[in-house]
């Protein structure tokens, strides 16, 4: 009887420690889990099925005179579109939209028989845009700011005008819009850590607030789509995106042009092509 008793003894003994072994091993390793890649699919904005061609004309720039953002914005979404997109896009001369605007406008108040009445104002923009030999205000030219730019939101609204830019190219989706890319300085209050040893050799850490001038620039395009067969707005969006630099890093400003870019070309290409967010998801064993 008390050897049967101490056998079982012993055996209880064997099964613990086994599943305590057990135990132990399982939180060693721990959960298996897998990361499985996916991608979901978002849906253009605008329906361009209709299309099978794509016309970047131009833009009506304004801003820092330092990059020539008609040009560039021009180039990069054209690129852009001949390897993100289905359209086909059609090589041709970058439109100067904003000598087209001062024309149109120059002749708007040419048919125009009412008299013009000219409001002579004292200050800077009394001098930068005077008015002209007939008494008409004309466009602000440059552009330095969103005030400056919005006489030049009439150009968009010619129907008559982009539907003739459509027949000369057969009848294209037509991308254009306006591009300010402007100098920007801030002076912020920061908060810097300095850190130090004492006497005793320990790491001590020290906060300090104080100004800190920065520069950089901003980006305000405004991308406007027209259908090339009627010459009406099919779809219009703003963005806004601006980076600032400490004054120890001299940044040039078509590197920032193209850095803030980088920012907004998936947002337009999102409008006419179907976009994958690229994403992961983790599953466990």
């Amino acid at each position: 009887m008390i050897e049967r008793r101490q056998r079982r003894k012993r055996l209880n003994v064997l099964v613990g420690g086994l599943a305590a072994l057990g135990c132990a091993g399982t939180l060693a390793c721990g959960p298996t889990y897998f990361e499985i890649p996916m991608e979901t699919p978002i849906q253009p904005k605008l329906d361009v099925s209709a299309f099978q061609r794509v016309l970047v004309a131009g833009f009506v720039a304004g801003g820092t005179e330092e990059v020539d953002a008609n040009q560039e914005t021009v180039r990069l979404l054209r690129s852009q579109l001949r390897s993100k997109s289905s359209l086909r896009v059609i090589d041709s001369d970058v439109m100067p939209l904003a000598e087209i605007a001062q024309n149109q406008s120059k002749v708007a108040a040419d048919l125009d028989p009412s008299p013009v009445r000219v409001t002579t104002t004292a200050g800077p923009g009394a001098a930068q845009n005077p008015p002209d030999a007939r008494g008409a205000q004309t466009l602000p030219m440059p552009i330095k700011d969103e005030k400056d730019m919005e006489p030049y939101e009439r150009l968009f609204a010619n129907t008559a005008y982009w539907k003739q830019i459509g027949e000369e190219f057969q009848n294209p989706l037509i991308v254009t819009g306006t591009v300010l890319f402007m100098e920007r300085s801030t002076s912020n209050m920061v908060t810097t850590q300095n850190e130090r040893l004492d006497a005793f050799g320990r790491r001590q850490v020290n906060q300090q607030r104080e100004f800190v001038d920065r520069k950089g620039y901003v980006l305000r395009p405004k991308f406007v789509f027209i259908d090339g067969r009627t010459g009406a707005q099919m779809h219009q969006e703003t963005h806004r995106e601006e980076v600032l630099y400490t004054a120890q890093q001299n940044m040039p400003a078509l590197s920032s042009y193209f850095e803030l870019m980088d920012r907004l070309v998936p947002n337009f290409l999102s409008a006419l092509s179907t976009q994958k967010i690229r994403g992961t998801r983790v599953l466990l064993k």
